[in-house]
């Protein structure tokens, strides 16, 4: 199981999922441009020491990250997905795909994931926090392949 973060702009979001990831023994790939630098303080600060544990990928753009990943299915979070993700049978190299915080996902990007996935919210409610959503994702990837880690 991975993450592909697509060119995220709010940093401690960006760190928070890089700690995540660290916990739970997960890849993030970023694909930039990123809308900060990367490694910038408050990135450092709320992805902690996990920082230097974590496994990070950078591609330089969306088309690098299509080359580098080859047959993995790329499972985009979205709002704009009819299938819950509660209802959705992952693989353990599934890559959870989430967009921008400011914008998701261009068009192309959204058409070319194999697969959209919603978290189910409360009528009038616009969407969760990025981080909020890769860690329900992906505890539910985790649980139904098997992959959490060993204590």
């Amino acid at each position: 199981m991975q993450i592909a973060l697509y060119q995220p702009d709010i940093p401690p979001n960006t760190g928070t999922i890089i700690r995540m990831a660290a916990c739970l023994d997960v890849m993030v790939n970023i694909i930039e441009p990123c809308g900060f630098p990367f490694g910038e303080k408050s990135f450092r600060r709320a992805g902690m020491d996990y920082i230097d544990q974590s496994k990070i990928i950078r591609h330089q753009s969306w088309d690098d990250f299509l080359e580098k990943t080859g047959k993995s299915r790329i499972i985009l979070l979205t709002t704009k997905a009819s299938i819950p993700y509660t209802d959705f049978t992952f693989l353990p190299d599934d890559i959870l795909l989430l967009g921008r915080e400011s914008a998701g996902v261009p068009d192309d990007v959204h058409a070319r994931a194999d697969h959209r996935l919603k978290i189910p919210m409360a009528k009038g409610t616009r969407s969760l926090n990025i981080a909020l959503s890769a860690a329900m994702v992906l505890g539910e990837s985790l649980r139904q392949t098997k992959e959490f880690p060993e204590p």
